[in-house]
Order: structure tokens, then sequence, then C-alpha cells
């Protein structure tokens, strides 16, 4: 048996290749909408790309699992357990199959075993691996993960499914203690690893085995169903905005990367009517740079980790958008990973910079403060605090008298604020705040950004609360 581990950092987001060597077919678990790591991985191994499986209909990014059927005729092994609402809907163009608890398929000489684990959604699967009569290891999914088990509120929170959320963390309390009666032997496979938005405290290690999350897995430690529940329903943020659209793209069919736009490289003409029209402009440069200098309206979304996971909060999927960027490669894939295919062209930095010399452009600039600078005007009430951080963290402690908004949900909240005070914003770092900063900025709001956020606000022993 091959088995290869494919790993998107920018989502934390976990595919699998597994192939039989002896008749050259594999197939993908979970793919990514990006095809090309699976082909090339394909092609030095002389493998064919035979089926895509999927664990259940993703909710944080558009899966691959169209395009293999589509580029190399790939049968599609998708969950029919669902019920209303939650099954496949663009299958009949395809070769697939319908999988049910205790269904079997092969890919040459290799065995898989389909479970119902049900309670992250009501579709959700795992596949056990064997070869022969050696039973390997458990694709798990978004079920189990390293050190946690999936949140099962997303169903309600996200895609508008009002009371499921204890439901689904009762059917998990069942997949769980099924889950535990696998062989410690088997390895555990999951789909995300940590800084994925779809568990709550996610571990780094890539894979675990059964053994070691029944021992240490906090979550698999309740052996009672209502106190199970308790702990499993705490603590969670709001999912990203951008996961309700995600759910529906993928049981309804992601678009062929081959129908979307190339997101041209555009003139300066082009960027100054855009301007003029009032369109989405993201600026991936670095904070501190965009800080200094960046083009009235524009919005900041550094090109880095955390980036498609912030412009799927932020950026609308309706209209027309516009990047400014000197790594177009890297910003077009991310866009695409979570489906925003409506990026309608890219100014290089070079656009920027001619702009730059131009006399008659006029540029904005906002101020980066330390807490020592800003605490007494806060601590008078002359500036308004907005603290952009997560629930979680805010109720872990914040600044007396802040306002609470999380990021995600600041495009919104817009309107609720007053432009007759100074605001701060900060997050824990520094660096969320920048991006809400921008934001704040192009609605016409004066703001500083508080440099180091809350974890420096601590560090100088200003005033806390958990009230």
């Amino acid at each position: 048996m091959f088995l290869r581990h494919i790993y998107d950092e920018k989502l934390a987001q976990s595919s699998y290749m597994v192939a039989c060597p002896a008749t050259g077919e594999a197939l993908v678990i979970d793919p990514a909408r990006d095809i090309t790591p699976y082909e090339k991985i394909a092609e030095q191994q002389g493998f064919r790309l035979v089926a895509a499986v999927e664990t259940h209909i993703h909710a944080d990014f558009v899966s691959g699992a169209r395009e293999l059927a589509q580029q190399h005729d790939a049968t599609l092994l998708l969950s029919d357990e669902g019920g209303d609402g939650w099954q496949y809907t663009y299958l009949d163009d395809y070769k697939h199959a319908l999988l049910h608890d205790g269904d079997t398929f092969e890919v040459g000489s290799v065995q898989f075993t389909t479970y119902h684990t049900p309670g992250h959604t009501p579709e959700h699967l795992m596949f056990k691996v064997a070869m022969g009569d050696q039973d390997y290891g458990l694709f798990t999914g978004d079920f189990v993960f390293v050190g946690d088990l999936g949140r099962p509120d997303l169903l309600e929170k996200a895609a508008n499914e009002p009371d499921t959320a204890e439901k689904l963390a009762r059917q998990m309390f069942q997949s769980a203690q099924a889950f535990k009666q696998q062989a410690d032997y088997l390895q555990v496979f999951p789909g995300h690893g940590a800084g994925s938005a779809c568990g709550k405290s996610l571990g780094a290690v890539p894979s675990s085995t059964v053994g070691y999350e029944k021992r240490f897995n906090p979550m698999l430690q309740h052996e009672d169903e209502q106190t199970f529940v308790d702990a499993l329903l705490d603590g969670l943020n709001a999912p990203p905005a951008y996961f309700s659209r995600m759910k529906q793209v993928n049981r309804d069919g992601p678009k062929l990367l081959s129908s979307v736009g190339k997101a041209d490289n555009m003139p300066p003409a082009v960027l100054q009517n855009t301007l003029k029209r009032g369109q989405t402009i993201v600026d991936t440069r670095n904070r501190y740079t965009f800080a200094a200098e960046h083009i009235p309206g524009t919005i900041n979304i550094e090109l880095g980790m955390s980036f498609p996971n912030r412009a799927g909060q932020l950026i609308s999927y309706e209209g027309p958008f516009f990047v400014i960027t000197d790594d177009k490669t890297a910003v077009v894939r991310d866009l695409r990973s979570i489906g925003l295919d409506n990026l309608a062209g890219v100014f290089p930095l070079s656009v920027f910079n001619t702009l730059a010399r131009s006399s008659s452009m006029e540029f904005q600039s906002y101020e980066n403060r330390a807490p020592e600078e800003v605490a007494g005007s806060i601590q008078s009430g002359t500036r308004t605090v907005i603290d952009v951080r997560d629930d979680s963290e805010w109720e872990e402690g914040h600044i007396p008298n802040a306002r609470h908004i999380p990021l995600g949900q600041l495009p919104q909240q817009l309107d609720t604020l007053t432009k007759n005070a100074p605001l701060v914003v900060h997050c824990a770092s520094g660096v969320r705040s920048a991006v809400a900063a921008s934001l704040l900025q192009a609605a016409g709001f004066e703001v500083i950004n508080m440099d180091g956020g809350f974890q420096a606000w601590e560090q100088a022993e200003l005033p806390v609360t958990t009230d």
C-alpha cells in the first residue's frame, strides 16, 4: 500500500492519497480544489487517479472531488447518510457510488470499510483501511482530531439549521463510544491540524493512534453523555462567515476551475477607475507597510498563513473585487481554495508604485501605538476601544469598557459605531486588528491600531476585567 499525506498549512487541511502499487490505482481522500499536488504524485509514482472519497460535505474549503471526476474520470465515493438537505446534488454527470455504514470498496488490493460517524455533521463518514486481513488505520475526517473532536455546532451557526448543535453533540457521543471500540494499534489520520476552525483545540501532530487518543484526548475521557455534550459545546467561537457558503458549494458542486476567470494583471488606469466606482480592493502587503502608506478605501489582508480565512470572512462573494499583490500565484490559489472566484483582477506592486510616484494620487496612513501610549485616553473615555478577538479570548479577560466585535462580524457592525471619537482597535497581538483598522479607516473612521495587542496590554500591567 502507498500512502501519502498532503497538507495545506493555510487551511490546516489534510488530504490523503492511497494507492495499490501492484495495479497502479490511486484514490484521494478529502481532496482540495487544487488537484495539482495529487497529479504530480501520481505522475511520479506511475499511478492512475481512479477515485475521490469524502468524509463529509466540507465547510471550510472547496472540495476537489469534482475536479478529479472531470479531469481524470475518477469515481466519486460520497456519503448518502445525511438525510434531506445534506446529500450531494451534482452527481448525475459523473461516475459515483453513494456510501452507507458498513459499505466496503477497494483500490487494487487495498480495502476500505465505511463507518457512519455523525456528530460534526449528519452525513459524516470514517474509513478503515486494510491490506488483506490486516487493518492499518482510520481516516477520521472531522470526527476525531489529534487531541480533539469535531465541533457539532456548524450546522446551527453557519448553515442556519436551528436546534441541531445539541442533537449532533449527542450523536457525536455515540460515535465516540463506537470509536473507542476500535483496536488501539490503528493509525488515526485526521482531516485537519492545529489552526482549523472545525475543532476547538486541535493538536499540531499530523497523525495519532486510537490507543493514544483513547488515553489522552480530553473529549474521549467522558463516559457520561450529558457531561460529554456540555464539554463539547463549551467555549466554541463563532465559525467564519464563509463556512455556510462552502457547505452549499460542496453539496451542489463547485465550479470547475476551467470555468473561472484568469484574474489578469491590471494597469494603473483600471485601479483609479475601480476606486471611483467604490469596488473592493484588497492590499496584501505587510501590515506595517500598509499602515504607513496606502490607497484610501483599500482593505489590508496580509498575505500569510491566515490569508484564506480572513479573506473568506471579509470579502463579499457577490460582487467583483481586486487585489494588490506581488505574489499573484499564491493569492489566486488561496482565494480559489475557499471559492472566492469573483476576483476580477490583480494590480501588481509595480502598479501601486507607479501611482505612489504620481503627484495626483493621495494616500492615507494610520498609527500603530503601544498600549502605554493610548491607555490614558482609553481610561478617560476619550477613545473607544474595539476588541476584535474571538469570544473565548474575550471571556478570559479584556480591557474595561471595551466593545467586543469579533473580526468576522465587524463589517456588519460598522453602522453601530460612532465617528464622534477616535477608535483604538486591538486583538491578541496586533495582526487581526491591523485588518480591522483598515476596514474601519476605509469606512471613514479615525483609527489607531494598538501594537502588540492585548498581550502587550497585560505585559504593561494595565487594567483587565472579566466582567
